[in-house]
């Protein structure tokens, strides 16, 4: 095991997860796991994220203060952005094409739509009794049993507040004035910005800000500072290394606790989660499989050369493995940050850069998972949608990409605003997100994967065009023990 490469012991640790959570579930261990493994997959999280936004902070500013001029770090945004756009436009094209050619949503059966009629009951009045087209379901026997059975598929811990929190977060985000996400960008307190993953962006401005101001000034006074960065930012990349010694164990326990909560004591319950959503799930999983299996590598193969389909996967593939554990493109940016730099050969100049702004605005997987969830919703729910109504949910899910939080859950936010944006029926609104909220988290970990490989993807394209991609300088410990231990 200790020559093994961090990626095989990484899917040995998600593997293993998944099966001792069916197998603790079958035992009624559930609880076991959620309150003793679940704990550590908690802490993992944690670490990383503690990394995350110091690293992005000295990172760019050690990018910048290199660059000594300030016209390159206008090209390299510039490329940045419309690689971004590019990638994401083409995630979303592709979401809609598989949609509308499969046409899930109508699929869903008569019992599935009463299902979401009671679940929008349940969410809605917290159990009070209320009539839907003239039918009492929640005080009629026959539904008894669906009713409990939603209940399961709707997440114990209060899908009603994460729900409503969801909404009012859309309804803020889309009521703020056109210019909301440049007041957004631009902190009043950078000690806040860097104590919130969220605000992400944030701490991008006022890292370039200083990096640009540091190059300003003359350079021997700008020296000593340089000196502190560089060392601090070789600090937090040594803490990255060490958390990911442990990081098979962690990655256990993240499934385990994840699936642990979905199956309760009832190893069926999460495949009755699926049950009526099958198509659905298979669609949005078919796009993003398109993007990682195809799009990015053919992207990467033909732009850079010696860059094969292996080597590809292989350099990135630990922190494909742990965007989809942790479900956050900002927790897993430490370990893409590492991978790209040392085992493809991107330079700290361009990956620095890059890989933040990315984490923040790169939203490809979110983006396709909005496209289809959207129509799904809107076939299941029987709204038509023109072919304007899907062009204008491109252009809304590319812009409400831009500066949506890199953690869990996001995509449900971004949704509302895109449904809005359609002229969706405010009063199905609820009905809608109830129907697809039993499997967000499980898609949430799959598309967070396409986040991280079209950032990673995009840095190489990047690094390539601005004649900064070397040849990879591997010097952690996963790829050298022998020489290390």
């Amino acid at each position: 095991m200790k020559n093994l490469a961090l990626h095989w012991k990484i899917i040995i640790g998600l593997i293993l997860g998944i099966i001792f959570a069916f197998v603790s579930s079958s035992l009624g261990w559930s609880k076991f796991v959620v309150d003793w493994i679940d704990p550590f997959g908690k802490i993992f999280i944690n670490l990383l994220k503690l990394i995350a936004v110091p690293l992005v902070l000295f990172s760019i500013i050690k990018g910048i203060s290199g660059l000594h001029d300030t016209a390159k770090l206008g090209r390299l945004a510039t490329k940045t952005l419309l690689f971004y756009l590019v990638t994401t436009v083409t995630s979303v094209t592709v979401g809609l094409l598989l949609v509308n050619s499969f046409s899930p949503g109508t699929t869903v059966d008569e019992a599935q739509r009463t299902d979401n009629r009671i679940a929008y009951e349940i969410w809605a009045q917290d159990n009070a009794i209320d009539v839907l087209d003239g039918k009492c379901y929640l005080c009629d026997d026959q539904y008894a049993g669906r009713i409990e059975v939603v209940r399961g598929l709707m997440d114990t811990e209060g899908p009603d507040a994460k729900l409503m929190a969801k909404m009012q977060s859309a309804k803020k985000t889309k009521d703020a004035g056109p210019l909301q996400p440049l007041v957004d960008m631009v902190p009043s307190n950078i000690f806040f910005s860097l104590n919130n993953n969220g605000l992400m962006l944030q701490v991008i401005f006022f890292a370039i800000f200083f990096g640009v101001t540091l190059i300003s000034i003359p350079r021997d006074l700008a020296q000593p500072v340089i000196n502190v960065v560089d060392g601090m930012n070789e600090v937090f990349l040594k803490m990255v290394d060490i958390v990911m010694q442990a990081a098979p164990f962690f990655v256990f326990a993240l499934l385990a606790g994840v699936i642990s909560k979905m199956a309760g004591d009832d190893p069926n319950a999460v495949i009755e989660i699926f049950k009526g959503l099958g198509w659905y799930s298979l669609v949005v999983v078919a796009g993003l499989g398109f993007m990682i299996f195809i799009f990015y590598p053919l992207l990467v193969q033909f732009s850079i050369k010696g860059m094969n389909y292996r080597r590809f996967f292989k350099a990135i593939s630990p922190a494909q493995f742990l965007a989809f554990s942790t479900s956050s493109s900002a927790a897993t940016l430490p370990v893409t940050m590492e991978r790209v730099e040392e085992h493809i050969g991107v330079d700290k100049e361009v990956s620095s850069f890059v890989l933040p702004v990315g984490a923040t605005i790169n939203m490809d997987g979110t983006s396709l998972y909005q496209a289809v969830a959207a129509v799904f919703i809107a076939q299941a729910l029987s709204f038509d949608l023109t072919f304007g109504d899907q062009l204008t949910i491109i252009l809304t899910a590319l812009l409400a990409s831009i500066g949506s939080a890199a953690v869990p859950g996001a995509g449900m936010v971004m949704l509302v605003i895109v449904l809005e944006s359609v002229g969706f029926p405010p009063e199905k609104l609820a009905i809608g997100l109830a129907l697809i909220f039993a499997v967000d988290r499980p898609l949430d970990m799959l598309r967070t994967v396409i986040n991280v490989t079209g950032d990673a993807t995009v840095s190489m394209l990047v690094a390539k065009s601005v004649d900064k991609l070397g040849e990879p300088n591997v010097k952690n410990w996963d790829d050298n023990y022998e020489a290390v231990k």
